[in-house]
């Protein structure tokens, strides 16, 4: 789950974490008095969208109008506030469409004396958080990332323990840092540290941390997300949940126990199971398909979830097929034919269907759609699906 800015800095202050006085406003005048609040002097008003990149991103109503502005004055402030809310703002990370912002940060301006990266994620390799800094990045984080990754220091930490001391001095060491900043450091950064565990976060980014003329480390943006899987532990982080930010497709299926994502492709997957929907998407690539979706019914699917789950994926104007894709487990293939049976009398398919169906009853499952009515493909292998699948597209892009 993702948050604001503005939600992710009143968390990090909570917890002690150096963060800049600022206040949220949803209208110009609200605007233009939260920057009266700060002092009347020298402020940033900042677009707040659930996507990354929004100094560089640009309004589509405003082509010059950035994501992220200095202000100098409450009429100032107005007049950028009026092009923001409520228009599309388009960035490396929101996609061709943008996102609506409805609501700006307002915060005081800040003498920066340094500017730095600094994130932390889970790497699965090593079943740590680690953290990430470097000198470069700003904007330009992800190709840093790609073409000088030796300039992105990491240190791993025992979620239990945190960030050790000599952890902070050896990033300190790394990233030219003076003994005053240090100082600052040893206390920001387990601060952090601290801050990711406890709220069984997926995701913490400052981007820039800046060091300040008095050698303080202030974090100048905050991204965080968090693990969805824990939210029953953290009430309070889930009331700050904006469903206006995510995909209406995801709601959706979530409110019908189905675990899905909505990505760029034209071919449909319904698929039971986190890791057989990957090697799905996976082999889709390899024949030379574009997946639309992640799409995991679950081991319990049931006759409602497999039809709100193809409701779903044919409501999506890019899907041109569908695979299916089922290892009868828990679920039996047969409970999984009759559950398409239904979907199809009720849904009705206007794209082509493949079915590879396998595991526990699947002749009877087999059967059972080859007596039906569906309009289908059935398919062998996940090989045979993939390329059946793929090559139905290509005949109705050429037809």
């Amino acid at each position: 789950m993702k948050i604001h800015e503005f939600q992710a800095k009143g968390l990090l202050r909570d917890a002690g974490i150096a963060v800049l006085d600022g206040y949220v406003a949803r209208t110009p005048d609200e605007a233009a008095e939260r920057f009266r609040q700060l002092g009347g002097e020298l402020a940033v008003i900042k677009a707040q969208i659930h996507a990354g990149g929004r100094g560089k991103g640009t309004f589509k109503e405003h082509p010059g109008q950035h994501g992220v502005q200095l202000v100098r004055s409450a009429e100032e402030v107005r007049e950028v506030a009026t092009r923001m809310l409520g228009n599309h703002l388009v960035t490396i990370q929101s996609g061709a469409e943008g996102k609506t912002v409805q609501q700006v940060l307002i915060e005081q301006g800040c003498r920066i004396a340094r500017e730095l990266y600094l994130g932390i994620v889970l790497d699965r390799a090593t079943a740590q958080p680690v953290l990430m800094m470097s000198t470069e990045g700003g904007v330009e984080i992800e190709k840093v990332a790609a073409e000088t990754p030796e300039l992105i220091f990491k240190e791993h930490f025992c979620p239990a323990r945190g960030l050790q001391p000599f952890q902070v001095r050896k990033l300190a060491a790394k990233l030219g840092l003076s003994r005053q900043t240090l100082k600052s450091a040893s206390k920001f950064l387990p601060a952090l540290c601290r801050f990711f565990a406890r709220y069984d976060c997926s995701l913490v980014e400052i981007n820039p941390l800046v060091i300040t003329e008095h050698d303080e480390l202030i974090a100048l943006d905050a991204k965080v997300s968090f693990d969805d899987n824990a939210l029953f532990r953290h009430p309070d982080v889930e009331t700050l949940r904006d469903e206006s930010e995510e995909d209406p497709a995801e709601l959706r299926a979530a409110g019908a126990g189905l675990s899905y994502v909505k990505l760029d492709g034209n071919i449909g997957c319904l698929v039971n199971g986190a890791g057989l929907a990957m090697a799905t998407m996976d082999i889709i690539k390899y024949y030379g398909g574009e997946p639309a979706n992640f799409l995991d019914v679950g081991g319990g699917a049931n006759t409602e979830q497999v039809t709100e789950a193809f409701r779903i994926l044919l409501d999506d104007a890019n899907v041109q097929a569908v695979l299916v894709n089922i290892f009868g487990g828990i679920a039996r293939c047969t409970t999984i034919a009759q559950a398409l049976i239904e979907a199809s009398r009720v849904v009705g398919f206007n794209v082509p269907l493949v079915v590879r169906l396998e595991g526990t009853e699947v002749e009877e499952g087999r059967r059972m759609l080859a007596e039906s009515d569906v309009d289908l493909i059935s398919a062998d292998s996940l090989a045979d699906a993939a390329q059946k699948v793929v090559a139905a597209v290509q005949a109705r892009s050429t037809s």
